[in-house]
């Protein structure tokens, strides 16, 4: 299984979604953002090096922290010096030892985007509850499609109050919404590079990412079962 978790701008939270996901699914998290990495790694070869043929893409799992991560360096040079049309395969040899993969997707529409939802099989698309992420997440839908890569779940992520508008978000992307609440917990785990999980395996936002996860494996269940019967 190799699911892309994406979104049509910067700052929605992709990266945090694709951490406790990676987390809830027990995979490897791939972090695919060759130009503004935002998950940690420790010293060694990366997915920059992976792309420039300098490594080979399990030399730059790395195992040793909250969760399994193949990470990405962060400098430009890095992003220039690989070949982005080399990740589809980096990521499938990933799932062939692993089993289950999360890519963390960049931002926007251009190539550096669409490979990775080439190489899933399923996506999750994080969206602010305002109303104006709705179209850049509608986007991001229509190119996953394109490159036949179903919607499972929508991550209406940083709510705040009682009532987010999941129902209004299902209706327009069509998929289940799961409401990630705006939490200082998250942000915390977070920038020690752990899901909420690991420091509050209680909390609301916690079984909300179990939540998520649940709706991204009934989706694949179904999915399954439909290439059987066919």
């Amino acid at each position: 299984m190799i699911l892309a978790v994406a979104g049509g701008k910067g700052g929605v939270g992709k990266s945090t979604v694709a951490l406790n996901l990676g987390a809830e699914l027990d995979a490897v998290v791939v972090d695919a953002d060759l130009a503004m990495a935002d998950l940690s790694g420790r010293r060694g070869p990366d997915l920059h090096d992976v792309l420039a043929g300098r490594a080979d893409p399990l030399e730059a799992v790395c195992e040793d922290g909250p969760v399994v991560l193949l990470p990405c360096g962060r400098t430009l040079a890095g992003a220039r010096a690989g070949d982005v049309a080399g990740l589809v395969g980096a990521v499938e040899e990933v799932e062939s030892a692993y089993d289950h993969v999360v890519i963390d997707c960049p931002a926007g529409m251009a190539a550096d985007a669409g490979m990775p939802l080439l190489a899933a099989d399923a996506v999750v698309l994080v969206a602010a509850p305002e109303e104006f992420a709705l179209a850049d997440a509608l986007r991001t839908r229509e190119l996953a499609r394109e490159l036949d890569a179903g919607l499972s779940a929508v991550a209406l992520n940083r709510t705040a109050g009682e009532s987010p508008p999941t129902e209004r978000v299902r209706r327009a992307l069509g998929a289940p919404v799961v409401a990630i609440p705006d939490d200082e917990r998250v942000r915390r785990a977070q920038r020690h590079g752990s899901p909420v999980a690991g420091i509050a395996p209680e909390s609301h936002p916690a079984r909300r990412f179990g939540e998520l996860a649940e709706e991204v494996s009934r989706c694949l269940g179904r999915r399954v079962g439909q290439f059987r019967r066919s």
